[in-house]
């Protein structure tokens, strides 16, 4: 019977949302400018990509992302994550005016990270490419190992 029930409201909550979004009642993001809002602001950076080279194991990466609009109306972002818990966007908090640069301060924590880095972050905004996507590649050289010595007088030998 549970089995019964759990299927009818299934299918009612499918339907449900079906002629929702054929009516365009429901929306992911309601917040971002519409696709076809010529008007809308516009990001352009300097670069979407930044290639670290060969980074310590240690120290934060840091990067900042510059960007111009070059839209008709103000950017506001709100919200920039990476692509995991290592990387850390901060992104500014007030509307980017037209014609106004800001930046995105990427953070990469490299401690205990060796090897090649490949991250994303993704920026929610009501600009005209929304989401955007930055990239941060590299590779963080793994910290020297300590090189143990041992001596005759620790050893018990004279």
């Amino acid at each position: 019977m549970k089995k019964v029930i759990m299927a009818v409201l299934c299918l009612t909550m499918s339907t449900f949302a079906t002629k929702a979004q054929e009516k365009g009642e429901l929306s992911v993001n309601t917040q971002t400018a519409p696709k076809s809002d010529p008007d809308a602001g516009k990001f352009k950076f300097k670069e979407e990509t930044h290639d670290y080279g060969e980074v310590p194991e240690g120290p934060l990466a840091e990067y900042d992302f510059e960007f111009k609009n070059t839209g008709k109306k103000p950017i506001v972002i709100q919200d920039a994550h990476g692509s995991c818990g290592c990387t850390v966007p901060t992104w500014p908090h007030e509307p980017i005016m037209p014609k106004q640069k800001a930046i995105i301060h990427v953070a990469y924590t490299t401690n205990g990270r060796p090897g090649p880095i490949m991250k994303d972050i993704t920026i929610n905004s009501n600009a005209q490419q929304s989401p955007m996507m930055l990239h941060i590649k590299g590779t963080v050289k793994p910290k020297p190992t300590a090189v143990v010595q041992t001596s005759a007088t620790s050893e018990g030998k004279l």
